[in-house]
């Protein structure tokens, strides 16, 4: 079965929630741990550096409670345990040891709320830090960037490696900068060898232009810039083509201990890929891990999961410091939204945007901190939901703290092509997870 299969039918959620039921351990840190977890707190940047973005997309919805939030013990705690970290007075579920270690490099946000628990509209939410509008299509953070920061570049500049069904896209900007799609890096990227001869693909080209030369005269001026992207998407695919650059997609020229720290598995050389990926210029790499979606047996499968994500996160942080990258490079951890504190009777948690997490680390994001909380025995008061969320933020300011450590004007008005004035972000930045 593959990952997007396992997101639930909202059809099918009614008769899902009929299903509903009414000490913290520690762990020894490595020793590389334990002399790194006091590290500088400032996360200070080099201005003068462009800034770049990892998003590691877990589709489906993360249990929060299995992961970064963890509430042992409780009524709705689990089966999972705490554990120490490399961040003072900083635990984690026991899902995630190696990933424990790193914590002094980010910061986890505990309070993340929406108003949104279906998948597709909340996967929009999040990606975009709007909720869904039937009069337009909103661009994704890496959309964003790219706009804010051009530049010259051979090989694609927002990168989405094993997308599901809801990829980042470029919206009012313009499909120009939807994400370049990929699959598993141990596999090529298809299409970059030339079906022909050289000589005879030189020839194709040269037709081809003629044609499109006679096809352009006498129509729209911006036909292509604006509309079919054809010529600009040819010759965008012709230098990717012929261009050295394209060495980053490929993993096979790691080791094999490399691979191993990574995880070898299909997510995890995608997040080694990424590495290599932000390193040869490119902007913005989502990343996606899908399955998360527990409606039944919760335990098992968030646990599945985070022996995927575990190493694969840690070995990302360890690669970006010993390669100089991580004080420009933002990594986000999340997915659309968190899981119930009930825990229903197939032994799953359902859709819970009422106070989730998501860690962040990197690029000006202060070091080894928890912003906001979950109450570990909460009221649930269907009308007051956010009564056990303590400093809860919202979508759009989760959003407007990324766009602010990367460096983009947040408020800034654009123009969207029905001449609508939009802001680029509705939200305000949550100055406790700056430096």
């Amino acid at each position: 079965m593959h990952d997007n299969e396992l997101l639930c039918d909202p059809h099918a959620h009614l008769s899902r929630r009929t299903l509903l039921g009414a000490g913290a351990g520690g762990a020894m840190l490595s020793t590389i741990a334990n002399h790194l977890a006091w590290a500088d707190a400032t996360g200070v940047t080099d201005k003068a550096r462009p800034k770049n973005v990892i998003l590691l997309w877990l589709e489906g919805g993360p249990s929060q409670l299995e992961t970064f939030d963890p509430h042992p013990g409780g009524p709705y705690g689990g089966e999972v345990k705490a554990i120490s970290t490399s961040a003072r007075d900083v635990e984690i579920a026991d899902t995630l040891p190696q990933v424990a270690e790193r914590m002094h490099l980010g910061s986890v946000v505990r309070s993340v709320t929406s108003k949104e628990g279906d998948h597709q509209r909340a996967i929009y939410n999040v990606k975009t830090g709007y909720r869904p509008d039937p009069t337009l299509v909103h661009p994704s953070i890496g959309s964003i960037l790219c706009n804010e920061f051009p530049e010259e570049l051979d090989i694609p500049r927002h990168i989405s490696i094993m997308p599901q069904n809801f990829p980042a896209r470029g919206g009012y900007l313009g499909p120009v900068y939807d994400a370049f799609k990929m699959g598993d890096p141990q596999n090529p990227v298809p299409d970059l060898n030339t079906p022909v001869a050289e000589g005879r693909f030189t020839r194709r080209m040269e037709d081809l232009r003629w044609l499109e030369d006679r096809f352009r005269k006498g129509r729209l001026g911006d036909l292509d810039q604006n509309r079919t992207l054809h010529k600009s998407s040819t010759d965008a695919a012709l230098r990717m083509m012929s261009s050295e650059q394209i060495s980053a997609f490929d993993v096979s020229s790691e080791s094999k201990a490399t691979l191993n720290q990574f995880g070898d598995t299909p997510f995890g050389r995608a997040c080694l890929a990424a590495t290599r990926l932000i390193g040869a210029g490119v902007r913005c790499v989502e990343v996606t891990l899908g399955g998360w979606d527990s409606h039944i047996t919760n335990h098992s499968l968030q646990s599945g999961r985070c022996e995927i994500l575990d190493p694969a996160l840690a070995a990302l942080l360890d690669r970006l410091v010993e390669q100089e990258m991580l004080e420009n490079t933002l990594v986000v951890c999340g997915g659309e939204f968190g899981r119930t504190p009930e825990i229903n009777k197939a032994e799953g948690r359902d859709h819970w945007p009422h106070g989730f997490s998501t860690f962040l680390a990197g690029c000006g994001i202060r070091k080894g901190g928890v912003y906001g909380a979950t109450a570990a025995k909460p009221k649930l008061d269907a009308g007051n939901p956010l009564d056990d969320v303590g400093n809860p933020i919202t979508i759009g300011d989760l959003h407007a703290t990324i766009l602010s450590s990367l460096g983009v004007a947040y408020g800034k008005e654009i123009q969207t092509p029905i001449g609508r004035p939009l802001r680029i972000s509705e939200g305000e930045p949550v100055q406790g997870l700056l430096a």
